[in-house]
């Protein structure tokens, strides 16, 4: 079984051969040369795990190989061999990406340790970039962020706009009194910065989060900003603050319209000179942070009231984000309907396969002062409850906003009814177990068809078999068969 591919540059042909066989016999596939520019052909057409490379090659040297294959984006971990030890040689090869070196002579087994190290630590990097790639994807504008309305693709435009920027960005949510009482609306403030953050240069950096609500006031700042140990009681040792755990990456303020106007001054300084000091300290550190705010609060309002500084709010509003409501974006509803059921479905384990058209429109017409979370909790609410594939107004436990008598099937083609019944049939049934079902199912169409048919005719079999298409005769035997009584005119 291979376990991985190795290029060995080497003049000298001994050499050469040793290693090429020593690693063959270890399972490794080896390709072998004795010049920089056929090395330098092999790694274009091969893409190798790990390349052990001769300092000295008569044409083109091992670091002018390690430089170039750098330059051109070549994954692989590169072992530089050679005769010289010199501080020199060393610092060259680590400081253009060099797995390690080691000098000749060298002890086999030595190199045999080292390829198993190097192609250990090449499967988890590639492993870590795949698992880094799929974080970044989950989180594009159009895979969690739902919605293709002209409010949602204003949404979608700032995002491509600011992402490769470091500007300061305020996400602000237009919200009513309700869903200020809920704190947080509900309108997905945190996966716009999550998208924003994994759609930047910083994405593979810290993503740290600080509810500000949520924090005790008199334990925010630490919190921010770390403390040393005794600068206050219960300070027992230093700690880490939000700031220095985001090195990097990006800070996301949640609810920052709740930090005190003393803790505003300081905030405010940090975005301004981009260094702090922890608590109790004076040790200057480097904010190297994005900071990402978000508010369901009128900081406008809050500024004129002199409960948030106009400074600070004019630092953090150099690009706002208006994510709008749900009760503003209602053509949305069915593409967030689809998803939310495909990831219940995926996630705990139901089998939702529709809405109904009218529990859908109750749905579109209820006012969501929750927003999109209440939609999705409503959705998981009744997929988990639902007797059925299918679910209906009935199983949303939402009052429709305005009350009519009428059922949710007078909106269903017969089509559409036969298909949702027979769905749930099969739902509800782990094993069919009859043979006959095609007759079964006719049989149960054909009853109340002709029942129907004969009470709008008042009996005349004559206009019931001509309503029905069918003849009288066969008429007839279906009411005898199916023992289908009614009553006669007159």
């Amino acid at each position: 079984m291979e376990q991985g591919k190795i290029l060995v540059a080497e003049d000298e042909e001994s050499l050469r051969l040793v290693l090429k066989r020593a690693l063959e016999e270890e399972g490794y596939w080896v390709q072998t040369c004795a010049s920089g520019q056929l090395a330098q052909r092999l790694l274009e057409e091969t893409r190798f795990d790990v390349s052990l490379i001769d300092i000295r090659l008569p044409d083109i040297d091992g670091l002018t190989l390690l430089r170039q294959a750098r330059e051109a984006g070549i994954d692989m971990a590169v072992i530089i061999m050679t005769a010289q030890s010199t501080m020199g040689n060393a610092i060259e090869a680590m400081k253009n990406g060099a797995f390690d070196y080691v000098t000749k002579p060298f002890d086999l087994e030595e190199i045999l340790v080292l390829i198993k190290r190097a192609m250990e630590s090449r499967r988890l990097t590639r492993a870590f970039q795949e698992l880094k790639q799929e974080v970044k994807k989950r989180f594009e504008p159009g895979v969690n962020m739902i919605g293709d309305s002209p409010a949602m693709q204003r949404v979608y435009k700032t995002i491509g706009q600011v992402v490769n920027t470091d500007a300061t960005i305020l996400i602000h949510v237009n919200t009513d009194a309700t869903i200020l009482i809920h704190g947080d609306s509900g309108t997905g403030k945190e996966l716009v910065a999550k998208t924003i953050h994994y759609s930047s240069p910083r994405w593979n950096q810290p993503l740290v989060v600080v509810h500000c609500a949520a924090v005790p006031r008199d334990l925010l700042e630490s919190d921010l900003f770390g403390h040393e140990k005794g600068s206050f009681t219960g300070a027992l040792e230093r700690r880490t603050g939000k700031f220095e755990l985001a090195a990097g990456g990006t800070l996301f303020l949640d609810e920052v319209g709740d930090i005190p106007l003393d803790l505003q001054t300081k905030l405010l300084r940090v975005i301004q000179e981009r260094e702090f000091c922890r608590v109790g300290g004076t040790e200057i550190l480097k904010a190297n942070v994005r900071i990402v705010a978000a508010t369901n609060q009128d900081l406008e309002k809050a500024v004129k009231e002199k409960r948030f500084r106009h400074d600070l709010y004019f630092r953090l509003k150099v690009i706002p984000i208006h994510l709008p409501p749900l009760r503003e974006r209602k053509g949305d509803i069915p593409l967030l309907v689809n998803y939310f059921t495909d990831k219940i479905n995926r996630e705990m384990g139901t089998h939702i396969s529709g809405v109904s058209p009218e529990a859908l429109r109750l749905l579109e017409e209820h006012p969501w002062p929750g927003n999109v979370r209440e939609l999705e909790n409503t959705l998981i609410r009744a997929a988990v409850l639902s007797p059925g594939p299918i679910l209906f107004r009935k199983d949303l436990a939402l009052q429709p906003r305005q009350g009519s008598p009428a059922t949710e099937y007078n909106s269903l083609s017969l089509e559409e009814l036969l298909r949702y019944k027979l769905e749930d049939y099969f739902q509800r049934t782990q094993s069919v177990d009859v043979d006959n079902l095609y007759a079964l199912v006719v049989e149960r169409v054909e009853r109340p068809l002709i029942e129907l048919t004969l009470k709008k005719t008042r009996g005349n079999q004559i206009r019931a078999a001509q309503i029905l298409g069918i003849n009288r005769n066969t008429l007839r035997k279906k009411i005898a068969q199916l023992n289908i009584q009614y009553k006669k005119n007159g």
